[in-house]
């Protein structure tokens, strides 16, 4: 008999079609693939151990599929929610959103052990900008000014938060990420005004760090062995050169960029697909660190047919390890 398929659960919502990206791929088993792709926000996830030895069964209701609303099936015409039990898991989106946390569904997939790519457990690590952070620094403390992070100071909440270096600065609230919780602060007297909102989410962390004028950002991708860099101008006069409009262009990269990457692949037991941001200052060229992106790194458009399929072959490598036996 022909083995049933391997299910790939693909959380990516907003772009590309993985069923097709995948269409025709097999596992070295011989097992073809199912690919499931839905956003975290459509998903429910339940695991049990009613089977004793045998490890925790993962079932995850899928209410929509990405191929669903994009052509235009109504509510009332699908089914409530289809249960499936992945083999694997391709995360591609972020767990978190200003109006959403997904964490408990996070929670779940790892109570289950469902292998993924990134793993699971550095997407839960990647939850959190503190952790993050924490591990740069430690990169920071072990490269030198081969990986030179931006200066940084957090605290816990608005009673600790005691800025020491310069002005102008920005503040980071939470673990907010793509622009969002993020202000310019230019002078302790406005410093002041923003720990008194503070003080309206008493338990919530904040970040401050010296406001870099940049000339332009850098973005260092890195997909399995694939590594790719990239400069990026705003055209948009926003002081948050990461949004807006922009100018991108490809680059070589540079022996240092490729650096940045190896030692952020290290983070939380290892990470297959990861981007680096850096701004560059201007007027001195000093190119600071600024964040390490995991699985839900974003990609440049005219280079994202490549690298899905990089990514695809990645997640194939990694079903292959965790689903065939040798």
């Amino acid at each position: 008999a022909t083995a049933p398929p391997a299910i790939l659960l693909v959380l990516q919502a907003d772009a590309y079609d993985w069923e097709e990206i995948f269409r025709g791929s097999r596992l070295r088993d011989g097992r073809s693939i199912r690919v499931v792709q839905t956003g975290w926000r459509d998903i429910a996830v339940h695991g049990d151990v009613y089977k004793g030895t045998s490890g925790v069964r993962c079932n995850v209701d899928v209410h929509k599929t990405v191929q669903e609303v994009r052509a235009g099936v109504l509510a009332g015409d699908r089914p409530l929610a289809r249960s499936i039990r992945p083999d694997f898991v391709l995360v591609r989106n972020e767990v978190t959103a200003p109006d959403f946390d997904g964490r408990s569904r996070l929670s779940a997939l790892m109570f289950a052990d469902v292998p993924a790519c990134n793993t699971l457990e550095s997407v839960a690590q990647f939850c959190d900008r503190a952790a993050c952070m924490g591990f740069l620094h430690r990169l920071h403390k072990k490269h030198g000014d081969a990986f030179k992070v931006i200066p940084q100071h957090m605290a816990s909440s608005y009673r600790s938060l005691m800025y020491g270096f310069a002005f102008p600065a920005v503040v980071k609230i939470g673990s907010a990420h793509a622009g969002f919780g993020k202000m310019r602060i230019m002078d302790h007297h406005q410093m002041s005004d923003f720990r008194s909102v503070m003080a309206m989410m008493p338990d919530t962390h904040v970040f401050v760090e010296p406001f870099i004028e940049g000339e332009y950002d850098l973005r260092i991708q890195k997909i399995g062995k694939h590594v790719r860099a990239f400069k990026r101008m705003s055209t948009s006069g926003e002081w948050k050169t990461n949004t807006g409009s922009a100018m991108v262009e490809e680059l070589e990269v540079e022996r240092r960029w490729r650096l940045w990457c190896e030692a952020a692949a290290e983070m939380f037991g290892g990470l297959d697909i990861l981007t680096v941001d850096a701004i560059v200052e201007r007027g001195t060229g000093t190119e600071y660190i600024m964040e390490v992106n995991g699985t839900s790194s974003g990609l440049y458009s005219e280079c994202a047919d490549e690298d899905n399929k990089h990514i695809r072959d990645l997640v194939l490598e990694r079903m292959n390890e965790a689903l065939c036996a040798e």
